[in-house]
């Protein structure tokens, strides 16, 4: 019997237009760096908060950005995929062809609340619906404060959908040293839920 070479898992990755860029890109480096394959989505306000924290010059184009992400991470070719926010025929956008994993990092409340009440107004919200009725892996992480009620209803209601609620807090039990050390902790944490081995952080009581 010809045994077939196993194929990468696959994550849906999100970025949307909240603070805290650099925990979404570290993860997307992280996942390259496990092997997963990624389908990538970038909401436009997330382009903006790029620009502003960071001093990547992301391309415009769809296939270039997907050049600059692969050569930025040292992906193999198509590992990284990047989608457009209305590219409805993709697989991430069918119940039938989605990943059975998606993270939205970091979440923006106006995302948040899209999810929460199906708007399903641009692929990245139409994404997450799949993750939800399809009862697959959801992890959500909102980069806001303080958080209004509307916030709070919003979570508790996607919580009780099965999705995973993963703020942007890191501890300080680790005793961080820099900035980096701040986002690996929640990047630590996100692949932990995954079930992806990660060394950016012992486990408690490691």
């Amino acid at each position: 019997m010809i045994q077939m070479p196993e194929q990468p898992q696959t994550v849906t990755l999100a970025l949307t237009g909240a603070s805290g860029v650099q925990y979404g890109l570290r993860l997307l480096e992280c996942l390259v760096a496990a092997n997963r394959q990624v389908y990538f989505l970038l909401s436009k306000a997330a382009r903006i908060v790029i620009a502003t924290e960071t001093n990547l010059k992301l391309p415009s184009n769809r296939q270039e950005l997907q050049a600059f992400l692969t050569d930025q991470y040292r992906a193999k070719p198509d590992q990284i995929r990047v989608l457009g926010n209305e590219q409805w025929m993709s697989a991430v956008a069918s119940g039938s062809g989605a990943p059975s994993q998606m993270v939205v990092c970091p979440a923006s409340t106006g995302t948040l609340s899209a999810i929460a009440t199906g708007a399903s107004n641009n692929l990245i919200e139409r994404a997450a619906d799949v993750a939800l009725k399809e009862r697959r892996q959801l992890i959500i992480v909102p980069r806001e404060t303080p958080y209004s009620a509307i916030h709070l209803e919003h979570m508790l209601s996607l919580t009780r959908m099965g999705a995973v609620i993963l703020p942007a807090s890191p501890g300080f039990y680790n005793q961080p040293q820099t900035v980096d050390d701040m986002v690996d902790f929640i990047v630590a944490r996100i692949l932990n839920h995954l079930g992806i081995a990660q060394n950016l952080m012992p486990r408690w009581g490691e």
